[in-house]
């Protein structure tokens, strides 16, 4: 019954995925005349703000090349791709191969190079392009914003950074998580050295320093050292953010036949949802406080999409590769909360962001921090893994 119900959903996501988030990006995002992609779109993918992030850019890039190279090789695929790392080789980086945050329509830079995720974003968007046009150009663009992350991983903001130096020193999860990804991402392309030395840094660095062995979730901050601080940022847990990271465990295992590795991902899953489940109005809270503080964010009890996908993905691999029982039960309550409250049928993709009750607060398809990404990548990933058997 399982396997049918598994099959019945794989055609869902598929579906979904080729008949209608695909398509409204298609028609909707590439700009003909600034280069690159809008992101900032309304519900109906009406253009509402024409300013360029690079986050945003360099996943679109990725996305349709990924889908180039992995899926089917379509040319209209390969050209959106095109498209859009044509405009950023011309406009991405700074003189000193720092990549920047936003540019306005014309690729003209609006914010500094303040972040190692540009850096990171650009290096898996070039990857993946450089795999599915052959050109050289791409993959030493790829390499250098790789290296940059490297170099910056410790240090990820510079000299944007604005905390006091020495008081609290925090690093964040999100580092070592987005790293193990990349690196796997850009495998094809690195020294066999560097890919086993990066993926046992960056496993060790989570499941170490950032999980929490009393409650079996994982930290959003700590000391340098792996410690707990308590403070606001201390204290904060970000469940989209743990999960995700689970599912990048889970597939650094997968390639290393870790299963100890596997299993506890899953369980730091299978917690999460527990801990963060909102039991009144259902969904995933987006913040907590490890101790039930108030959270600083204000918007902690919203619910977003990318949350709620990346759970999908990481339930999917769990129980395909383990077959429990509670996996499949979560992943069955997730997917109808999602489906029912993010997805628009009407006029294509999914909303970003509800209030605590489910209702849709923005009504937008894309902005600053949404993009061709999430619900594309989310949709394909859990159409190839539920066709899989278990185990």
């Amino acid at each position: 019954m399982i396997a049918h119900r598994r099959q019945e959903l794989a055609q869902q996501y598929h579906q979904a995925l080729h008949q209608d988030v695909l398509p409204f990006w298609e028609k909707y995002s590439l700009d003909r005349q600034g280069g690159g992609y809008f992101t900032c779109l309304d519900r109906q993918g009406q253009v509402f703000d024409t300013d360029k992030f690079i986050w945003l850019q360099s996943r679109q890039v990725w996305q349709f090349a990924v889908f180039y190279n992995r899926l089917e090789p379509r040319p209209q695929w390969l050209e959106i791709a095109r498209h859009g790392a044509d405009f950023l080789t011309r406009h991405g980086r700074d003189q000193d191969g720092n990549w920047y945050f936003a540019l306005d329509q014309e690729g003209r830079p609006l914010r500094q190079p303040y972040n190692v995720f540009s850096d990171c974003f650009a290096a898996m968007a070039f990857s993946q392009y450089a795999l599915a046009s052959g050109e050289e150009e791409a993959k030493t663009i790829a390499l250098q914003a790789y290296n940059n992350v490297l170099r910056r991983q410790h240090n990820p903001k510079g000299q944007y950074e604005k905390s006091y130096p020495g008081t609290r020193p925090l690093k964040s999860l999100a580092v070592p998580m987005i790293l193990a990804n990349l690196t796997l991402e850009m495998e094809w392309l690195l020294p066999p050295t560097t890919v086993e030395e990066v993926l046992a840094q960056t496993v060790k660095e989570v499941m170490t320093d950032f999980l929490d062995p009393e409650i079996g979730l994982m930290r959003e901050a700590v000391t340098p050292n792996g410690e707990f601080v308590d403070s606001f940022e201390g204290r904060l847990l970000n469940p989209g953010h743990g999960i995700e990271a689970m599912w990048f465990m889970m597939d650094i295992a997968q390639r290393s036949g870790d299963r100890q590795l596997q299993e506890q991902a899953i369980e730091v899953v299978l917690n999460t949802l527990e801990y963060a489940w909102d039991q009144e109005f259902g969904g995933i809270f987006y913040f907590l406080d490890r101790h039930g503080h108030p959270p600083q964010q204000l918007e902690w009890d919203q619910k977003l999409w990318w949350v709620h996908l990346e759970t999908l993905v990481a339930l999917a691999k769990g129980h395909q590769v383990t077959g429990q029982e509670k996996c499949w039960q979560w992943f069955e309550r997730v997917h109808d909360y999602a489906w029912s409250h993010f997805a628009d049928p009407e006029y294509g993709e999914w909303f970003g962001y509800l209030n605590r009750r489910g209702e849709v607060l923005l009504n937008l398809k894309g902005g600053k921090w949404k993009g061709c990404f999430h619900v594309p990548r989310a949709l394909w990933l859990c159409a190839e893994t539920l066709q899989l058997p278990l185990g």
